[in-house]
């Protein structure tokens, strides 16, 4: 597990994942049979390292990540470093022939995250890439909406997404100071679009178009030694997307993505679906639901205050089921792809075309204006 003394790999992949897949005794496969999991903890601080194996009781961690790539008694290699490192890293591990886990962005740039993909499928292994909000409990229940044909014609699709970090001089920023520095990797288009192209992708259909418009609204911040450093790269991005939906039918996206924005919403991540006959709005894990024979109908009137709460004319969607942390949920299917040999239906050309979007959404912004996004075929 490389990279895990950050912030992802440390919370959401080893404390809440790997571990407690260790703990349960791995996990059931299709046979009945268990496939357990023993992690190695990779990073570039060993004092950091030998601290989190004796807390976690993790037996094994190294700071030497090319030997363990050629070690034989590996099969998986995971990888949540930074961006810059991540095309070399998991080249290196295709070539070897270890199944390959990894957080996203893929790479820096369009063709060298085809080229993975590319190598991957070349040299037969499994390779799977986060796509954890697909798997947290709002968009479960909205995705199952969708499926159950409770929007009718799908029309549109609203998101907002971000809150305030804080810039590092008084109070502590809650995000490394690499996120606002171009040249290593930063930038909330980069970060984010690689998000939203699988999130539209995997609820509503193929993004046709971008329309983007990015900011650096917070031009200085201090890093992690308490110095001021100007911020090169956007920490804004105001995307139009349009889509179309497997029965062809025209659905437009309008996500706004910022971490210089306060939250007045329910939660930080927010998506709503309208359609004929009905809408949903979702969050992290609670989703919303009001279908057409319950709408009121609202009168503008700006000379009156508004007396109904529009909130409570909206139902609550049950899970109907056990939603686990969306990490873990695909970390078990993942394990169990490549226990049976198959590929994993979140990979590398997925992750390629979320990096196309970024790719294409910064263009976009530089361009000032719409641009559409070709297929990808390797």
């Amino acid at each position: 597990m490389n990279g895990i003394t950050g912030r992802m790999g440390y919370r959401q992949h080893l404390l809440r994942s790997i571990l407690p897949i260790r703990d349960q005794g791995g996990i059931t496969l299709a046979d009945g049979t268990k496939l357990t999991v023993e992690p190695i903890l990779v990073g570039r601080n060993e004092d950091k390292l030998r601290e989190l194996a004796q807390e976690h009781q993790v037996e094994h961690y190294s700071t030497d990540l090319d030997s363990l790539i050629e070690d034989p008694s590996i099969d998986i290699i995971f990888d949540a470093s930074m961006t810059s490192l991540r095309y070399n890293t998991l080249s290196k591990a295709i070539a070897a022939g270890k199944h390959i886990f990894t957080e996203k962005p893929t790479a820096e740039t369009l063709s060298d995250a085809i080229d993975l993909a590319r190598q991957a499928k070349d040299k037969g292994i499994t390779a799977g890439v986060v796509h954890d909000k697909l798997y947290l409990p709002g968009l479960v229940k909205l995705r199952r909406l969708v499926d159950e044909g409770f929007f009718g014609r799908i029309l549109s699709l609203r998101g907002e997404f971000g809150y305030w970090v804080f810039e590092g001089d008084i109070q502590e920023a809650q995000r490394p100071s690499w996120n606002y520095r171009l040249a290593d990797g930063g930038s909330m288009t980069t970060d984010m679009y690689c998000h939203w192209n699988y999130v539209l992708e995997g609820i509503i259909g193929q993004v046709k178009t971008v329309t983007s418009t990015t900011a650096t609204h917070i031009p200085t911040r201090w890093d992690e030694q308490g110095e001021p450093y100007p911020a090169t790269a956007d920490d804004a991005a105001y995307g139009i997307f349009e889509l179309e939906t497997p029965g062809g039918d025209p659905v437009i996206a309008q996500i706004n993505s910022s971490w210089a924005v306060r939250v007045y919403r329910d939660e930080l991540v927010e998506f709503q679906i309208d359609g004929t006959h009905g809408s949903a709005v979702a969050g992290l894990n609670k989703c919303v639901a009001q279908q057409r024979a319950h709408t009121p109908k609202p009168v503008w009137n700006p000379d009156l205050p508004v007396t109904e709460s529009f909130r409570d004319q909206w139902l609550e969607v049950p899970a109907n089921a056990d939603l686990d942390n969306g990490f873990k949920l695909q970390w078990e299917d993942f394990l169990a792809d490549v226990a049976a040999g198959r590929e994993h239906k979140f990979g590398l050309l997925s992750a390629a075309r979320g990096v196309q979007l970024a790719t294409l959404g910064l263009q976009s912004a530089a361009e000032r204006r719409t641009l559409d996004i070709p297929e990808i075929t390797l």
